[in-house]
């Protein structure tokens, strides 16, 4: 395939999707269009301004994620911020809007319209508003430190207490920089892990665009060092540019591949694969290659992006999987929705043999907004089991 029949493909590609998103856009406006405006019946002056206000508003989300990337990232953040609060705001109403349908539904024979529909869209509107200061407050609040601890089996006995400190999803891009990383990596330094491991998704943009607001990373300390895997977002974002950027600042990404943490019997393996989703040149996932030869009575920890690799680790012995990705599902209840595509969504569990922690991540992608779904630094205190 030439270069242009490439370039034409991925336009192509983009085009389809833009068009696809565009659509579902549409019709989730005129949802609440009708719902919110027409329903109620309030005279033709606010029927006019509801429509034209929704309009603009369609308009804003698809427009903005377009103009954050292409304006300078001190202007083009407030353009990001714009159009992704009102892509959270539109997530919450359409949740209130449609719980507002089985209370339309019990009522309806006993409340004549319009005074039904004018009630529940007032509902709606308090409802939803009150859910989007929650979800802004616990997405640009502190980020709580959640302690974990996890036993297991063939950890050796001195390693007990071993701390280990993981951050994902930090999405830095047009929303999250550098001074807000900056206090992030003050407080894991704080807690003075003994590794430090970023389960991809660390950033949105390329190295040219955010080399400054990542560079607090290199002052990230742990005694037996810091360690990253791609997540899906490093492959739209260059990712072997910042596979060399995060080596610049003292960071080790593990490309299917393990490396041994401690001394002689005091130690264990520690293995990263590329992401579930990872394309281009030599990238791809090989859990195969990165347990290849390995003494399977060593204590195995596996950091991939993605919950899915845990069946296919718990086939290669490994005792206990680092995820992210899934965000918690960052916004209730669309958690049930990534629950079609991932096995786990938070917290510890355990497939067979191999036990699994997923992240609901350290920042936000998207909607400046976290509902049911608080971000985190785990700090893991792995135990002999």
């Amino acid at each position: 395939m030439t270069c242009s029949t490439a370039i034409v493909r991925r336009l192509g590609l983009f085009l389809v999707f833009f068009g696809i998103v565009s659509s579902i856009l549409f019709a989730a406006h005129h949802y609440l269009y009708a719902r919110l405006v027409v329903a109620p019946s309030l005279g033709d002056t606010w029927t006019h301004a509801g429509a034209a206000t929704f309009v603009i508003a369609g308009f804003t989300a698809p427009a903005g994620m377009i103009a954050s990337r292409l304006l300078p990232r001190e202007h083009g953040r407030w353009v990001a911020a714009a159009a992704y609060f009102w892509l959270g705001t539109l997530l919450l109403l359409l949740t209130t809007v449609g719980a507002s349908e089985l209370v339309r539904w019990g009522l309806g024979h006993f409340v004549p319209e319009p005074d039904l529909s004018r009630a529940l869209a007032l509902g709606v509107v308090g409802v939803g508003g009150c859910a989007v200061l929650y979800g802004v407050t616990s997405a640009l609040g502190r980020v709580a430190v959640k302690r974990v601890d996890v036993a297991l089996a063939r950890l050796p006995a001195s390693l007990s207490g071993f701390k280990l400190v993981q951050l994902s999803d930090l999405h830095i891009g047009p929303m999250l920089g550098r001074s807000w990383l900056e206090d992030i990596v003050a407080r894991v330094n704080d807690l003075d892990p003994d590794v430090v491991a970023i389960t991809g998704d660390l950033v949105d943009g390329s190295v040219h665009r955010l080399r400054d607001q990542v560079a607090p990373l290199a002052a990230l300390r742990a005694k037996h060092g810091v360690y990253f895997v791609t997540g899906n977002h490093e492959y739209y974002s260059g990712v072997d540019a910042w596979i060399a950027e995060l080596s610049r600042l003292g960071i080790r990404t593990l490309r299917n591949e393990r490396v041994s943490i401690g001394e002689g019997a005091d130690s264990f393996d520690l293995a990263g694969v590329d992401d579930w989703r990872a394309f281009g040149g030599d990238h791809g996932r090989d859990l195969a290659r990165a347990v290849r030869d390995r003494d399977p009575d060593r204590e195995l920890v596996l950091l991939a992006h993605q919950p899915k690799q845990i069946h296919e680790a718990a086939e290669h012995g490994v005792g206990l999987q680092l995820s992210g990705h899934t965000h918690g599902g960052q916004i209730f209840p669309w958690t049930l929705f990534v629950r079609l595509d991932q096995p786990f969504i938070a917290g510890l569990g355990r497939h067979r043999d191999t036990q699994i922690y997923v992240s609901r991540g350290t920042g936000y992608w998207g909607p400046p907004m976290r509902v049911g779904a608080p971000a985190e630094i785990t700090l893991l205190r792995l135990q002999r089991e």
